[in-house]
């Protein structure tokens, strides 16, 4: 039964994610004010089987700590932060943030998240970048985590 709950818990971070991203997305198409967003999202259906604690979390944290999640990632960065694709964007800003503010979940599961989100929302190969920008983020990030695997 434990095992059960750990999977759903997964289960419920991993659409976590998924919703977070999406109004990130959303708030960078619309700058409307998060609680707004936020009243949209919690109103859907789907909110049910969704960690929505872990929901909040993420998304007024990447807003609140925009600025400082941009000035880590665009050491990594190719490009301006303006020429980014949207979703890439939020999905990079979303596993920027995890990765330095939740310790508690380990970066290769922040990385794997962010891929498959990627993969789900994301142009063609947009994966490849979103994995090489965010591997060299947790690299120096989590370094003692990232040398003991």
């Amino acid at each position: 039964m434990i095992l059960k709950l750990k999977k759903n818990n997964f289960k419920a971070k991993q659409r976590a994610r998924r919703f977070a991203m999406q109004a990130l997305y959303q708030w960078h198409l619309t700058q409307e004010n998060f609680s707004a967003i936020q009243a949209k999202f919690l109103a859907q259906e789907e909110m049910i089987s969704v960690d929505t604690a872990y929901f909040i979390l993420l998304v007024q944290g990447v807003l609140n700590d925009r600025d400082s999640l941009d000035n880590h990632l665009m050491e990594f960065l190719d490009r301006p932060l303006k020429e980014l694709d949207l979703v890439e964007l939020a999905i990079l800003r979303l596993g920027a943030y995890e990765l330095l503010e939740c310790p508690e979940v380990p970066y290769k599961v922040i990385l794997n998240e962010s891929i498959e989100l990627a993969k789900m929302f994301g142009a063609t190969d947009s994966y490849k970048y979103i994995n090489s920008i965010l591997h060299c983020f947790a690299k120096k990030i989590r370094s003692m985590e990232y040398k003991d695997q």
